[in-house]
């Protein structure tokens, strides 16, 4: 891949529009001994919606948009999703697939320096690695990274201090919030993915689902957020492929045919001992899915939303 074209160089581009208005945005770019640059948009500073967008497009290395728009939950605006390069948008780079653990430093890792990373299995179905003097990632954690950890990353996406470009938000923050449930088509393509399913014959992809409200407690925060597309979610794909593919797999895709759905993800979280990747992985996946196949212009929806669910658990009745 031509580091000119590839999904590090495109985020970077967003990252430098980010810094340029970070005070506009509440966000504080940080400077560190190692020369890497680190944004924070949520742990010391307030953020903002906009922030929170930032860092969505960002994860998508920029091959997708991200909007709001009014929902059907009161003061609870949907999150909006579109994507002409869904796979590499959302698996490539958007999805939080690297468990980054440093000393005592954890974060759950996304964006195109994954792809830097390259070291999970991921990477050898989708055929996809890059090279590049520049980095770019989101992270999800409790605290900022501290300088050792700055290191150990731009060391393992083999590029220098310099070319490290990382943004650190945590869940209990309106832009730590809103990126994470800005990933309902990633959850879906996830899914998929676990299902061996041919990600190669997704065309485009589409998906919303509603913003909560921001938690106070991390373990509450991550509950909203999953919850948001669990219940709340609602993904179109546009497909070529057999029928008999999507009459055998369609079924299985929404959060519903897990066997972990129906309860709050925080109760889930904490039957799972805090140990997100103990959960039933096949419960990722959006409330709703329809598939449209470019191939026979049949349609196909499976699962359905559960809007009174998030409503109550929400406390907005």
């Amino acid at each position: 891949m031509n580091p000119v074209t590839g999904l590090n160089y495109k985020a970077h581009k967003l990252v430098q529009e980010m810094i340029g208005r970070a005070d506009e945005l509440r966000c504080t770019v940080i400077s560190s001994p190692t020369e890497a640059t680190l944004i924070d948009c949520g742990f010391q500073t307030t953020g903002s919606l906009e922030a929170g967008m930032h860092l969505a497009r960002i994860c998508l290395s920029d091959l997708g948009q991200v909007a709001l728009r009014p929902g059907n939950l009161p003061g609870c605006p949907l999150i909006e999703v579109s994507s002409h390069q869904p796979v590499l948008a959302c698996l490539a780079s958007q999805y939080a697939g690297w468990q980054l653990q440093i000393t005592n430093y954890f974060a759950m890792a996304s964006g195109p320096m994954r792809a830097a990373y390259a070291r999970e299995p991921l990477y050898s179905v989708l055929n996809y690695r890059e090279q590049s003097e520049i980095a770019v990632g989101i992270l999800e954690a409790k605290d900022l990274p501290t300088a050792e950890v700055l290191l150990d990353i731009a060391n393992k996406c083999h590029v220098p201090p310099k070319g490290l470009f990382l943004l650190a938000a945590p869940t209990t923050s309106l832009a730590g919030t809103l990126q994470v449930v800005a990933r309902s088509v990633e959850t879906a393509l996830h899914k998929l993915h676990e299902l061996q399913f041919d990600l190669n014959t997704i065309i485009s992809a589409y998906g919303t689902a509603p913003l909560p409200p921001v938690a106070r407690k991390t373990s509450y925060a991550i509950g909203n957020t999953n919850d948001a597309i669990l219940y709340g979610g609602d993904v179109t794909l546009w497909v070529r492929c057999d029928e008999e593919v999507l009459d055998a797999l369609g079924p299985q895709v929404p959060a519903s045919a897990s066997r972990d759905y129906g309860l709050p993800f925080a109760q889930l979280l904490e039957r799972a001992g805090g140990d997100f990747y103990q959960i039933d992985p096949l419960l990722f996946s959006p409330a709703r899915i329809t598939f449209h196949n470019l191939q026979t212009g049949r349609s196909h929806t499976f699962g359905q939303l559960n809007l009174p669910f998030l409503e109550k658990n929400w406390g907005l009745i």
